[in-house]
């Protein structure tokens, strides 16, 4: 079932399309099924062509350089990303802290933050989780002393995307100790460059370095760089966590795996016939195809209600929850389609041409794909917890 789009959103598609086949690196198209990892260089250089163009924040107001785009336009130009298969722009600064600056921080605090996340000046990462605090966020330990115009921090954050590139880190801090968990927390913006952080890394399942440990010892920020008010940091961070899972579900590149994925199951023969048509397999996939299409739809729904100015609520908890278990299935068909050739590593291969070996390019990167997926049931809340929030938010549990 495809969604009907009117004349005038069809000429937007064909724009966006015109526009990433004739302004998107070549050095990345020709990455792109190889590798899973990029560097800062390679991700910043698609986010400044699309910001160059007004286009690398759809969602922001109007009046930080949004595009007052509709709901549809929204959709299409999400979905002609994923169908290109170009570098996910990186939303830590994009989607996350950018909301929450121009709904609670001050004028000095928009005017110098949001064009340089818009411009990509800065890479943000995201300093939440901790060794003893993950789903349960709020018993997160690291403390934040006033000393003066500046907050002294001292503890450690985990799980962190993509610190290792990061110019700046959005940062919940207990600053004060003896209030409940959930009311003795601020929101400071720091500068990763400020001297006692250091960055170690983590290298996941499957190999890469994606996240990393930070340790913050004496680290001094200026109380200028607070959101809102000291003690009432759960409250922000609440939104931002809304905005986050909603983004998780990640429906427009879930589609253009399915369309790998039937591509992969087309070459494999299963018994001298394609696996894709294979009954078992060809079944799997269509439950798969199905679930994807509510999810698009719930999808949509979200994105009209963030449209007309509201804040994701629970359905922000069913799209992390859909989103990430169908992430995790297509990757776990993706390896059973590739057969012998989804177990190794293929990341830096030179797969020449369609074919190198007898083995295609589309099997590129499945294995640690599949590996690295494990993870999205987990990050951004797990599943369980937002489970928890369904319960009480609609059902009153």
């Amino acid at each position: 079932m495809d969604l009907k789009f009117t004349p005038e959103e069809i000429a937007f598609q064909h724009e966006v399309r015109s526009f990433i086949a004739e302004n998107y690196p070549a050095e990345l198209r020709a990455r792109r099924k190889l590798e899973r990892e990029f560097d800062k260089r390679e991700y910043l250089s698609w986010h400044r062509i699309l910001a160059q163009k007004g286009w690398v924040a759809p969602s922001w107001p109007r009046e930080h350089g949004g595009t007052d785009w509709t709901p549809a336009k929204k959709y299409i130009f999400s979905n002609e990303l994923a169908l290109a298969g170009t570098i996910p722009l990186i939303g830590f600064g994009l989607n996350l802290a950018a909301p929450v600056i121009w709904t609670y921080g001050n004028q000095a605090q928009k005017d110098y933050f949001l064009p340089r996340i818009y411009n990509g000046v800065d890479w943000w990462c995201q300093g939440y989780s901790e060794p003893g605090a993950g789903s349960d966020l709020a018993g997160l330990r690291t403390r934040a002393v006033r000393d003066g115009d500046h907050y002294v921090i001292n503890g450690s954050k985990t799980w962190t995307t993509l610190a290792q590139h990061a110019d700046m880190m959005f940062c919940l801090v207990r600053t004060d100790a003896d209030a409940k968990p959930q009311a003795g927390i601020s929101f400071l913006l720091v500068d990763m460059k400020t001297p006692g952080i250091s960055v170690r890394p983590i290298i996941t399942l499957d190999g890469g370095h994606e996240v990393n440990e930070i340790f913050l010892e004496d680290v001094r920020t200026p109380v200028a760089n607070r959101i809102g008010n000291e003690n009432e940091g759960w409250t922000y961070a609440k939104v931002l966590l809304g905005h986050e899972r909603s983004g998780i579900a990640g429906v427009a590149r879930s589609k253009q795996q399915i369309a790998r994925l039937k591509k992969i199951a087309s070459d494999t023969q299963e018994e001298g016939r394609p696996l894709l048509l294979d009954p078992d397999f060809a079944h799997r996939l269509a439950a798969l195809e199905v679930e994807l299409l509510a999810l698009e739809f719930t999808d949509l729904r979200t994105l009209a209600a963030l449209n007309a100015g509201q804040s994701p609520g629970a359905e922000s908890s069913i799209l992390k929850i859909k989103g990430t278990e169908i992430q995790q299935r297509i990757t776990e068909l993706m390896l059973e389609a590739a057969g012998i050739y989804g177990a190794p590593d293929l990341r830096g291969m030179n797969l020449d041409g369609d074919n190198f070996m007898g083995i295609s390019a589309e099997l590129g990167g499945i294995a640690p794909d599949y590996l690295n997926m494990r993870k999205s049931s987990i990050y951004g809340g797990s599943n369980e917890i937002q489970r928890n929030i369904i319960a009480k938010a609609v059902l009153g549990l």
